[in-house]
C-alpha cells in the first residue's frame, strides 16, 4: 500500500484526493491542511506534517507558502519520496532546492475533472527511476490522461490549454446559451441545451475514430444552417485566432508567474 501525503488540500487537491479515492488502488492518505474540518472516510486529516516518511508527497499549497512550510516538510523526506507538485511558476530547480532530499521530483498539472477520472495531465519529471516514474503514471491514471513532457517550459502551454481549458470551454457554453436567449429561447432552457448538446458533442468527439474537423464536416450540409454559422467562426480565422490570443495570454502569464518565484519581476 502506497502511503501518500497531501500537504494543502484546496480546489485541486480535493479534486485529487477524490479521484484516488474513487480508484481501485491500494493507497493510505493523510492530508496536512490547518484549514479543513472534515475529510472523505479513510482518509486521515493533520494539522502538521508528521514525523515519519511517506512514498509520495503531494505539494497543494499556495506557492508563496512554500518557504514556509518546506523546512518541516524536507525533514521527512528520504531518498525514496517522490515529491509531486501542483503549484503554479515552482519549477524543478526551485524545488530541489527547498528540497535537496528526494526521490524524484515531478510537476503535475491537471485540473478539476480529475474528481472524475477525466483530467488531462500534464507530468514534467528529474531524477525519477524507471521504477518510479512508472509509479506515478500508475498513480495518475485513475485521474484522467497522464502525458508525460519533454521540457519542463512546455508545462505552461499545457496549463494553458488543459488546465485554464475548461474556464474556456464554460464560458463557451455560457455564450451558446445566451447566443439561444438572443433568438427567442428562454434563458434556463437555453442553458440545458446548450450543455446537453456540448455534452453529448464531447462524448462522441472522443468516442469517435475521427478527428473533430472530420465530424464537423460530417454535421455541416453545402449551404446549410450549419455551414451559415461556420462562415461567421472561420470568417478571417476568428475563432481559431481568439483562442491563439486566449491561450497565449494564459501561458504568457504562467511564464511571469515562473519568472517571479524566481525573484526575477
Amino acid at each position: 500500500m502506497q502511503s501518500i501525503l497531501i500537504l494543502g488540500c484546496g480546489n485541486m487537491g480535493g479534486a485529487m484526493l477524490a479521484g484516488w479515492l474513487a480508484s481501485d488502488l491500494s493507497l493510505k492518505l493523510t492530508v496536512v491542511d490547518p484549514a479543513l474540518t472534515e475529510v472523505p472516510a479513510g482518509v486521515r486529516l493533520l494539522r502538521q506534517v508528521p514525523a515519519e516518511p511517506f512514498d509520495m508527497i503531494l505539494l497543494g499549497i499556495k506557492p508563496q507558502l512554500l518557504g514556509e512550510v518546506a523546512p518541516a516538510l524536507a525533514a521527512v523526506m528520504t531518498a525514496d519520496t517522490v515529491l509531486l507538485s501542483i503549484l503554479a511558476g515552482a519549477e524543478i530547480a526551485s524545488l530541489a532546492g527547498h528540497f535537496p532530499v528526494n526521490g524524484g521530483i515531478v510537476r503535475v498539472m491537471p485540473n478539476l475533472a480529475a474528481a472524475i477520472g477525466k483530467s488531462p495531465i500534464g507530468l514534467f519529471g528529474a531524477g525519477l527511476t524507471k521504477e518510479s516514474r512508472a509509479a506515478v503514471t500508475e498513480l495518475m491514471v485513475p485521474l484522467g490522461t497522464p502525458e508525460w513532457l519533454v521540457r519542463e517550459a512546455d508545462l505552461e502551454a499545457v496549463t494553458a490549454l488543459a488546465g485554464s481549458g475548461p474556464a474556456f470551454v464554460y464560458r463557451f457554453i455560457d455564450a451558446l446559451a445566451a447566443g439561444g436567449a438572443s433568438l427567442g429561447l428562454d434563458p434556463a432552457q437555453a442553458q440545458r441545451l446548450a450543455l446537453s448538446m456540448v455534452e453529448g458533442a464531447a462524448l462522441l468527439a472522443v468516442q469517435a475514430n475521427a478527428p473533430p474537423a472530420a465530424l464537423a464536416r460530417r454535421v455541416t450540409s453545402p449551404a446549410g444552417t450549419t455551414a451559415a454559422g461556420l462562415a461567421v467562426l472561420d470568417d478571417h480565422a476568428a475563432l481559431e485566432s481568439l483562442i491563439a490570443a486566449t491561450l497565449g495570454a494564459a501561458r504568457d502569464r504562467g511564464a511571469g508567474l515562473a519568472a517571479e518565484a524566481r525573484g526575477e519581476s
